[in-house]
């Protein structure tokens, strides 16, 4: 049974920096694009930041150089370093795998965590 399991969401103010961690199991994470989506209250679910098996990442262009993906294979863990926040990035944080790239990003990923809120106050 897969699971991701998110941590590191809360309160901070706007030009703060928070960490998202996600560690997964019951997957060959080596093997598995990783990623993030966000939903904002009363949006849709958005593509932010992915990482492939063999570390190519890419972002959504609202956070590029301001977000960094990555991962640890030996801890199974990816994680989001989210900086120079913005009130528009409160939102519940949620990991996601897929064995394909492309998919992950393009088409609804193979597993789901149940996410982390993250709240940037102005």
């Amino acid at each position: 049974q897969v699971q991701l399991v998110e941590s590191g969401g809360g309160l901070v103010q706007a030009g703060g920096s928070l960490r998202l961690s996600c560690v997964a199991s019951g997957l060959t994470f080596g093997n598995y694009a990783m990623g993030w989506y966000r939903q904002a209250p009363g949006k849709q679910r958005e593509f932010v930041a992915a990482i492939t098996s063999g570390g190519t990442t890419d972002y959504v262009d609202s956070v590029k150089g301001r977000f960094l993906i990555s991962r640890d294979n030996a801890k199974i863990t990816v994680y989001l370093q989210m900086n120079s926040l913005k009130p528009e990035d409160t939102a519940v944080y949620y990991c996601a795998a897929d064995s394909s790239p492309t998919d992950l990003i393009t088409k609804t990923p193979d597993y789901w965590g149940k996410g982390t809120l993250v709240t940037v106050s102005s």
